[in-house]
């Protein structure tokens, strides 16, 4: 006798009263996987004045809501956001369970999945069914793509970045699923206490929507070097990225990371300067239209995965680049 199949849930993070992007991906992605699976597609959403984000939510796809909508849940407290859906969860026995690698996910998901005694797998790329129809989570080791499959313990979880899926598309649907309301315990006496929420002010253009990206590597060589990867940038009107050296030598702040273990990002046109071109590295990168690496080692990876190379010593070509770039805006400012 097949074994019943559960539904695919997602979990909806929003912020402020708004739906974090990464979710509404992987309401899309779920939709996909349900269907698949031939099983309903729900998702859970907890905040405060919440409840009238449920037509977005239908309208991708999303069959059934759980919304725990209480001014105790408008900040993210895992002392109040993990019970309610492990027991949620215990109750409708989901088989897949997606959930956005952002601060909050990356907490919330494994404490999640420790008390379902299931398995997690962290920072997918990508997301399929097996022959067996498991959930294959795709994830980057080793120099390679690796997928880990979770055959007996349910649900089935993994977190994913932003960038990694698309939108959804229209569902069709109109806005109209079901809508559950979660009853919210009353808090008892919490082991944290929330004080103050600050927000980031991020200085320069942001990773998460930038046209245009030039992303440093190793082979700046000093912060004097690393000064010209961010004029370039600069000069182009890009967003400024960085492989994991740049960040551990100081020279860029560790969310402008981009790769496995930092941001996924989606550019028209990206350059990678002074990069060697680690899968780590690259599977940040999304779709982009056209990529381009300048690197002084004729054999780096990094040039089997671009468009366009130039094999150079950045610390030499950059200054040269920079200037011929000055001098076409002010002879396009002249004419």
């Amino acid at each position: 006798m097949a074994r019943e199949i559960g539904p695919v849930w997602v979990f909806v993070e929003q912020c402020g009263g708004n739906v974090l992007p990464v979710s509404y991906e992987l309401v899309g992605k779920g939709r996909e996987l349900a269907d698949e699976l031939g099983t309903s597609l729900e998702a859970v959403l907890l905040g405060d004045s919440v409840t009238g984000l449920a037509g977005e939510l239908f309208r991708g796809g999303v069959d059934r809501l759980y919304v725990g909508d209480d001014v105790l849940l408008k900040y993210y407290q895992p002392e109040m956001y993990v019970p309610m859906i492990v027991d949620l969860a215990r109750e409708r026995k989901p088989e897949i369970f997606l959930v956005g690698s952002t601060a909050c996910g990356k907490e919330l998901a494994p404490l999640v999945a420790a008390r379902l005694k299931t398995g997690i797998s962290a920072h997918c790329i990508d997301l399929a069914l097996d022959g067996n129809r498991l959930l294959e989570q795709i994830i980057p080791a080793y120099g390679g793509l690796i997928s880990i499959v979770c055959p007996e313990m349910r649900p089935q979880m993994a977190t994913i970045a932003k960038g990694v899926f698309a939108l959804p598309g229209p569902a069709g649907r109109h806005g109209t699923g079901e809508l559950v309301e979660l009853a919210v315990p009353q808090a008892e006496p919490m082991k944290t206490e929330l004080l103050e929420v600050v927000y980031e002010e991020a200085a320069g253009l942001t990773l998460d929507s930038a046209a245009t990206i030039v992303a440093g590597g190793a082979g700046a060589k000093d912060a004097a070097g690393w000064r010209m990867v961010e004029v370039l940038a600069d000069e182009l009107g890009a967003a400024l990225g960085a492989t994991r050296p740049p960040v551990d030598e100081g020279w860029i702040e560790l969310d402008r990371m981009i790769g496995q273990s930092g941001k996924m990002v989606t550019p028209d046109f990206y350059i990678g300067v002074g990069l060697s071109g680690e899968l780590q590295h690259m599977v940040g990168i999304v779709g982009a239209k056209l990529m381009v690496a300048i690197n002084n080692d004729p054999k780096a990876p990094v040039f089997d995965q671009v468009d366009y190379g130039l094999v150079d010593d950045c610390q030499e070509f950059l200054p040269v680049l920079i200037a011929k770039i000055r001098q076409f805006k002010q002879g396009k400012t002249a004419a």
